[in-house]
């Protein structure tokens, strides 16, 4: 690919995340959107690996945006260097309980949220079968459904009541 073509592909890639719902968007649309733009073919292995590249930069700067502007605020937003990661290098988002947490982890090549049970052995906490793992796209649609789920799950704590 040369230095022009990827030019190409990173402004509009750029200008696609600018505009898109970041709660909405995944790579997979970014790509499809940038080559319905361009008339370009991105399904290539080495086309994917810059998009995906174009798109890790543009979240680090937005993520170094958001710490800038709460470090110049004054505040915290709870993440500040207080990352939590279990023994695989995965980041821990939340313990649920003390065997119970959720993590997100790299598995080969893909983020996935992970929600799932642990055990001791050794003196490590390792990760049970117990347990799901979501792709983000997954994820996203569970959380677009959280609503549903109370709302049915209000429902059934009325009629047992």
């Amino acid at each position: 690919m040369d230095s022009e073509t990827r030019e190409k592909i990173k402004k509009t890639v750029r200008e696609l995340l600018e505009e898109a719902d970041m709660n909405e968007m995944t790579e997979y649309k970014i790509r499809q959107l940038a080559s319905k733009r361009l008339e370009l073919d991105l399904s290539e292995s080495k086309c994917k690996a810059y998009v995906r590249h174009v798109v890790n930069a543009f979240l680090e700067e937005q993520k170094a945006k958001q710490e800038e502007e709460v470090e110049e605020a004054g505040g915290d937003d709870n993440n500040n260097n207080n990352n939590e990661f279990d023994d695989d290098g995965d980041l821990i988002i939340c313990r649920l309980s003390d065997k119970r947490r959720v993590t997100l982890q790299d598995f080969r090549g893909k983020n996935l949220i992970s929600i799932r049970e642990y055990y001791k052995k050794d003196g490590k906490e390792l990760p049970s079968s117990k347990g799901i793992s979501l792709t983000e796209e997954q994820w996203s649609t569970l959380r677009k459904n959280i609503p549903n789920i109370e709302k049915a799950v209000r429902k059934m704590e009325s009629h047992t009541m």
